[in-house]
């Protein structure tokens, strides 16, 4: 048996797991969890990198105790898109840029007027995000950040060269910059030349598997871990790893990755590079071995968390009873609107968004729940639909991994929307596909494939069947598309 560290950084928390793999058998276990919380300061919202990077280092030496002081490896995948910025000498300039700042608004159309949408979308594939890091780069243009620096690393290449000292820019991320060929899954080159982007700040694009240095020795006398450990590349975005920790049995499956975004879709051999596919906001993101995550981004969870937040955190386990209990598809929003974006007063823009669409207005927290959770549903049917129509890809079963397989409403009515069984699990899929993947660049795991027959014999998984037809869910989807 050896024991791995993954390092999973989520939008609103981190967590450092420790993965203890056999070729038979597959455990995993919570050594240490710390919030993420942005700040707002004068200039914007930014990442407190720095104190992610003091919760990883407590992390890798809670880590290491559970193990005996001796860990195979460690794997560091997080969100997507953001960056920061180092100086000729490798240091930070600044913390880096939060997705959600106001920074990119009206950037895009900045960006489409040299390049248009279609062309971009067809050397790119990557769906229009406001946030994608093509545009934060358009953003920052002028800024005395960007004329000084050297080099630039997404947010777990930063970590990992704080770790190892050896910088590098792994692909499944890279791919989320809108600065990547997803055919050849290499730099688009002619992308990034006539945006005037300096390819030369990415280091060199490292593959999920490859060695990424080992820990430095300070890091080892700060974690008490016994050296030499080597910092492996996983799919460092973390829905990467998520989606390679899918427990298909076959290639006939959907998946929604859920947490603070959903992220529903498919795995593919090839991308998806139609005008049908951009009309329909569907990205082409890499995944292991050469496949593609053939997705569409819907606000997810966000919705509810900022609901909750502002409720004063009330316990949760009520608030699904409640929602529950409140009457069916009542009122829908559209969980994919942009207006949803920004943290803040979520549920008087629910109750703002039904009233603006004449539909019942949700007053309660449960009403608002159960409208929330209609809507996600909603969302997931129609992404799962259209995935399947525009890849010529049909499915048979969903998977639903992450955050949300905690949720039993969510799952069931997602079931329910789509026509299809859920399979609900594992809940911390991007830890799981984090270790497994430092598990099979050491030999321990075999392909992707073996790595699933792994996961869906160990993993606790539950089955919800569709109930009730979807008329239904039909008429709710007709209603919101003529608003």
């Amino acid at each position: 048996m050896r024991s791995y560290a993954a390092v999973d950084l989520g939008a609103s928390s981190g967590r450092v797991m420790v993965g203890r793999v056999t070729p038979d058998s597959l455990e995993l276990a919570e050594a240490h969890r710390f919030p993420n919380r942005p700040v707002r300061v004068p200039e914007g919202l930014r990442w407190d990198v720095l104190g992610l990077y003091a919760g990883v280092l407590d992390g890798l030496r809670a880590a290491g105790a559970a193990a005996g002081g001796r860990l195979d490896s460690v794997g560091i995948d997080s969100w997507a898109v953001d960056y920061g910025l180092l100086d000729a000498d490798g240091a930070l300039l600044g913390n880096p840029v939060h997705y959600r700042d106001a920074r990119t608004e009206g950037v895009a159309e900045k960006v489409w007027a040299t390049v248009p949408a279609a062309e971009l979308y067809a050397a790119t594939g990557l769906q229009y995000a406001p946030f994608n890091t093509l545009y934060q780069l358009t953003a920052a243009a002028s800024s005395a950040q960007l004329a000084q620096a050297a080099s630039l690393l997404l947010i777990p290449d930063l970590l990992t060269y704080w770790l190892t000292g050896e910088q590098g820019t792994e692909l499944t991320n890279a791919s989320t910059t809108q600065l990547v060929d997803p055919r050849t899954r290499d730099w688009s080159y002619d992308v990034a030349a006539r945006l005037g982007i300096d390819l030369r700040l990415f280091p060199p694009l490292r593959q999920p598997g490859d060695p990424a240095g080992l820990l430095r020795t300070e890091v080892l006398e700060e974690t008490g871990l016994t050296g030499p450990v080597p910092v492996t590349a996983v799919g460092s975005h973390d829905t990467a790893s998520a989606v390679a920790a899918v427990p298909a049995t076959g290639e006939r499956f959907a998946y929604i990755c859920t947490g603070t975004w959903s992220l529903a879709g498919l795995e593919l051999q090839a991308p998806v590079l139609s005008e049908a596919s951009r009309a329909a906001n569907f990205t082409n993101e890499l995944g292991l071995d050469g496949t593609v995550r053939y997705l569409r981004n819907i606000m997810g969870l966000w919705l509810l968390q900022e609901c909750v937040r502002s409720w004063g955190d009330p316990d949760l386990g009520g608030l699904l009873r409640e929602a529950a209990a409140a009457p069916a598809l009542r009122s829908v929003v559209d969980a994919g609107d942009a207006a949803f974006l920004a943290p803040g007063r979520m549920p008087e823009r629910i109750a703002e968004a039904c009233r603006a669409s004449g539909q019942p207005v949700p007053e309660s927290p449960g009403e608002i729940t159960r409208c929330i959770l209609d809507s996600l549903a909603l969302a997931h049917r129609r992404a799962v639909e259209d995935a399947q129509r525009l890849a010529g890809h049909p499915v048979d079963v969903v998977h639903i991994v992450g955050g949300g397989t905690r949720n039993a409403l969510l799952c069931q009515l997602t079931a329910d929307a789509c026509g299809l069984p859920v399979v609900a699990g594992p809940t911390e899929a991007a830890a799981l596909g984090n270790v497994l993947v430092q598990a099979r660049a050491h030999g321990l795991v075999g392909d992707r494939h073996a790595m699933r027959r792994l996961l869906a014999r160990t993993q606790p998984l539950t089955r919800y069947e569709p109930q009730g037809g979807t008329a239904r869910w039909r008429e709710a989807e007709a209603r919101l598309a003529t608003r």
